[in-house]
C-alpha cells in the first residue's frame, strides 16, 4: 500500500512538467474540445467530473475513468445549443484482458449554413461551418484504489474551403480512498497542430489542468463534486470593454480593479465548481452546479437570472439511462442536453 502516494505524487509529477511545455492559452482554432456534449457533465458544472461509477461519457473528460464496467456501453449525446449550433456525439466501450480498458469517441459540431456575400452585400450560394473530433480513450486499474488514463485527441475544422488538423493528448490519474472519497487530477490537450487553415497561421489548443474531489454521503443519498480548474493559470479575469459594472472612473478613465482579499476571493473562486447529486431510489437522479467563473463572465449585473447555474436529472428506464440537463449561459436562454446509454451486452444476454 505504500507505494498508492508515491504512484499518486509520481503522476502529479508528470503532469506538472507537461504544463511547463504546454500552450497557455485557453482560446483559439480548436477551443471547440471543450464544448461540454454530455448531459451529466452540463448538469455538474461543464468541465471534468470527479466521479467513478462506470459512466462512459466521463472518459472523455477524465480517462483515468475509463473501467471494466463500461465494456459494451454505447453513449449518444445530442445539444441544442444556440441558435442554429448543434453537438452530436457518440462513443463506444470495451475491456480487453492484460492490454486495459479502451472507449472510442466521435464528436461533430455543426455549426449551421452561411451565405457568400461580397463587399458591397450582394448575397449568393451558401457553406457550411463544422468542427470535428476523434478520440481514443485508454484507462488501467493499477490496484484497488489507484487508476491511470489518456486519450488521444485526433481534431479538425472545416469552414467552407479552409480546414486545419491538430493531435492532443489528454493525461490524468484517479485515487480512490478507503473512507470513500476519490481524487482526480488531469492534463488536458496536450498537442500541436498539423496542417493549419492559413499559410503561416498556427492553431494553439486550449491546455487546461483539473483538479476534483468527490463523496458519496453515507447517511444521505447525496454526491458533492468539488472542482478547481485552470490550475495552469491563477488570474483567469479579463478587461470587459462595455464596462456593465461601472469599473472605469468616468473622470480619470482608470479601471478600478479590486483588491486585497477581494481580489484573492474572486480570483479563487474562479477556478472552482460546486456540484452534486441527489439520489431518489434506483431510477432516477437530480443534478445541480454552481459555477462561478461563468457568471461573472456571462452575466448582466441589473438582471443577474440563473446565470453560471446547472440543474439535470437523470432518469433509467429499462437496459436505457437517459440524462437531460440546462445549462444557464446567458439570461437570453440555455442549451437543452440529452444523453442516452446503453449497454449492448444486455440486449445479447
Amino acid at each position: 500500500m505504500k507505494k498508492l502516494p508515491f504512484l499518486l505524487l509520481l503522476i502529479s509529477s508528470f503532469i506538472v512538467s507537461i504544463n511547463l511545455q504546454a500552450q497557455k492559452t485557453n482560446k483559439g482554432t480548436y477551443s471547440f474540445i471543450d464544448a461540454t456534449n454530455s448531459a451529466r457533465v452540463a448538469a455538474l458544472g461543464g468541465s471534468m467530473v470527479p466521479i467513478d461509477d462506470a459512466d462512459i461519457q466521463l472518459g472523455i473528460y477524465n480517462p483515468a475513468l475509463i473501467n471494466q464496467e463500461m465494456s459494451g456501453k454505447l453513449a449518444l449525446s445530442y445539444v441544442d445549443y444556440f441558435s442554429d449550433i448543434n453537438f452530436a456525439t457518440v462513443q463506444y466501450a470495451r475491456s480487453f484482458e492484460k492490454v486495459g480498458n479502451f472507449s472510442a469517441s466521435l464528436q461533430y459540431h455543426n455549426y449551421g449554413s452561411f451565405d457568400y456575400a461580397d463587399e458591397g452585400g450582394l448575397t449568393g450560394g451558401s457553406f457550411n461551418a463544422a468542427d470535428y473530433a476523434f478520440i481514443i480513450g485508454w484507462g488501467r486499474q493499477l490496484d484497488s484504489s489507484f487508476s491511470i488514463g489518456a486519450n488521444a485527441k485526433f481534431l479538425g475544422t472545416q469552414y467552407e474551403s479552409y480546414g486545419s488538423i491538430a493531435m492532443a493528448v489528454d493525461v490524468a490519474g484517479t485515487y480512490r480512498t478507503k473512507t470513500g472519497w476519490l481524487l482526480s487530477l488531469t492534463a488536458r490537450n496536450i498537442g500541436t497542430e498539423l496542417k493549419s487553415q492559413f499559410d503561416g497561421g498556427e492553431g494553439s489548443l486550449p491546455f487546461s489542468m483539473q483538479f476534483g474531489v468527490s463523496k458519496r454521503l453515507d447517511h444521505v443519498p447525496f454526491r458533492f463534486m468539488v472542482l478547481f480548474d485552470n490550475l495552469q493559470k491563477w488570474d483567469l479575469t479579463y478587461e470587459d470593454p462595455l464596462d456593465l459594472e461601472g469599473n472605469i472612473d468616468p473622470i480619470t478613465g482608470e479601471l478600478q480593479k479590486k483588491e486585497g482579499l477581494a481580489d484573492f476571493g474572486d480570483q479563487l473562486m474562479r477556478h472552482i465548481i460546486i456540484g452534486g447529486e441527489f439520489y431518489i431510489g434506483k431510477n432516477l437522479v437530480l443534478r445541480g452546479s454552481y459555477n462561478y467563473k461563468r457568471r461573472q463572465e456571462m452575466k448582466i449585473p441589473d438582471k443577474l437570472g440563473m446565470v453560471g447555474f446547472a440543474w439535470g436529472v437523470g432518469i433509467r428506464i429499462s437496459k436505457f439511462q437517459i440524462n437531460y440537463s440546462r445549462s444557464t449561459y446567458h439570461v437570453i436562454g440555455s442549451p437543452n442536453y440529452i444523453s442516452i446509454v446503453t449497454n449492448l451486452s444486455d440486449f445479447r444476454n
